[in-house]
C-alpha cells in the first residue's frame, strides 16, 4: 500500500505585488497554489526575475501576501498576528544566496549561530548556547577553533556552512534554500550540496530549493516546480520532468543544459529567443505566449489552468 504524503506547507491563490506608483505594481507572484510535502526537496526553477525568491519569502511570511492563504500543518499562518505567528516562525528558516552579505561582519561565528537560539530563548545559559553552537559547527564541518573568528576570515564556502548552521539551529521543519550555491566556486558547490543532503537526512528537514542551475536541481530535488513571470508552468517529479518535459518553456530550459559529451556539443539547439515581458505589465492569456513559437490565438486570450498531464501538472493549452 502506497504511503500517503503529508503536506507540511501549502498556499492557495497566493499573490504578491510590489507597488510602483498609485496605478502600477510589480506582479511578482500571481495566483499560485502549491503544496510542499514533509521530508521532500521541492525545487523552484526559472529565469531570473520570475518570482522564485519572492514566492519563497512570502511562503514563510518574510513578505506579507497581497492576497491568498498560506497554511503550515493546516494552521493559516498568513492570517496570524506576529505574536501568534512566533511559535511557527522558528519552524521555518532560510539559507540566503550571498554568504558575504547574509552574515553580520561585526559578529563572531559563535554569536551568528547563537542568534536564533538567544532570540527564541532555547537554551538556559550561555554555556548551553556555546555547547549547542559547537555541536552545530561540528555538523556543518567548521572547525571548533574558529568559534570566535569573524566572517571576513572565512572563504565563501565556509561562510555558507555557517549560514547553514544558523538555519538549522532551532531544529526547523522547513528550510528555504535561496540559491545557496550560486555565489560559490564550482569546486565548492558540490561540497555544500552534499552537506545540505546530509543535513536534511540527519535533521529530518524539508527543503524548498530555489535555483536557476538545472544540474544542481536534478542532483538535490525530489520534485521540480517551473516558474515563468510569477506563474507555475509545470510541476512534477524531478526524473519525470527531466526525462520528458511537457510545457514548451520547460523544454527550452532543459534544452539549454550544457552537454557533458564534447562530441555532441556541435549539435544545433533550439534556444529561447526574445525578452521576458515586464512584470509590471504582464501579457494577457498565457504569460509565455510572447516567447512561445507554438502560441495560438487561444494562448493570447485565455490563461491556461494547471491540470494533470502525463503524471504531472502543466499549465498549457497545447498539451
Amino acid at each position: 500500500m502506497r504511503e500517503e504524503k503529508k503536506v507540511l506547507l501549502r498556499c492557495e491563490h497566493l499573490v504578491k505585488e510590489f507597488p510602483v506608483d498609485r496605478k502600477r505594481a510589480v506582479h511578482a507572484v500571481s495566483d499560485i497554489s502549491l503544496e510542499i510535502y514533509e521530508g521532500e526537496c521541492l525545487a523552484l526553477v526559472g529565469e531570473s526575475g520570475c518570482g522564485k525568491s519572492t514566492l519563497g519569502r512570502t511562503l514563510i511570511q518574510l513578505h506579507e501576501p497581497t492576497s491568498g492563504k498560506v497554511f503550515f500543518r493546516d494552521a493559516e499562518i498568513s492570517a496570524m498576528k506576529p505574536a501568534q505567528f512566533a511559535q511557527y516562525r522558528r519552524q521555518m528558516q532560510m539559507i540566503f544566496q550571498d554568504p558575504y552579505a547574509s552574515l553580520d561582519p561585526r559578529m563572531t561565528v559563535r554569536d551568528i549561530i547563537a542568534e536564533p537560539l538567544v532570540t527564541h530563548k532555547v537554551c538556559e545559559s550561555k554555556e548551553a548556547v556555546t555547547a549547542r553552537v559547537l555541536e552545530l559547527m561540528d555538523a556543518v564541518g567548521v572547525p571548533r577553533e574558529f568559534l570566535y573568528r569573524y566572517p571576513h576570515q572565512f572563504s565563501g564556502g565556509q561562510r555558507q556552512r555557517i549560514g547553514i548552521a544558523r538555519a538549522v539551529a532551532l531544529n526547523p521543519s522547513l528550510v528555504i534554500c535561496d540559491e545557496p550555491v550560486s555565489a560559490l566556486d564550482v569546486s565548492v558547490q558540490s561540497q555544500v550540496l552534499n552537506l545540505l543532503k546530509d543535513i536534511q537526512a540527519n535533521y529530518g528537514l524539508t527543503y524548498l530549493f530555489i535555483s536557476h542551475d538545472l544540474s544542481v536541481v536534478r542532483f538535490i530535488s525530489n520534485r521540480v516546480c517551473v516558474m515563468f513571470l510569477g506563474k507555475i508552468c509545470e510541476i512534477g517529479d524531478s526524473e519525470t520532468i527531466y526525462r520528458d518535459p511537457v510545457h514548451p518553456y520547460t523544454k527550452f530550459l532543459m534544452n539549454a543544459i550544457p552537454i557533458a559529451n564534447p562530441h555532441l556539443r556541435e549539435q544545433e539547439k533550439t534556444l529561447l529567443e526574445g525578452e521576458i515581458p515586464s512584470p509590471i505589465d504582464p501579457p494577457k492569456g498565457c504569460r509565455f505566449h510572447t516567447r512561445c513559437p507554438y502560441a495560438t490565438d487561444r494562448c493570447r486570450a485565455e490563461e491556461p489552468a494547471l491540470r494533470e498531464v502525463k503524471g504531472r501538472q502543466v499549465a498549457c493549452h497545447l498539451v
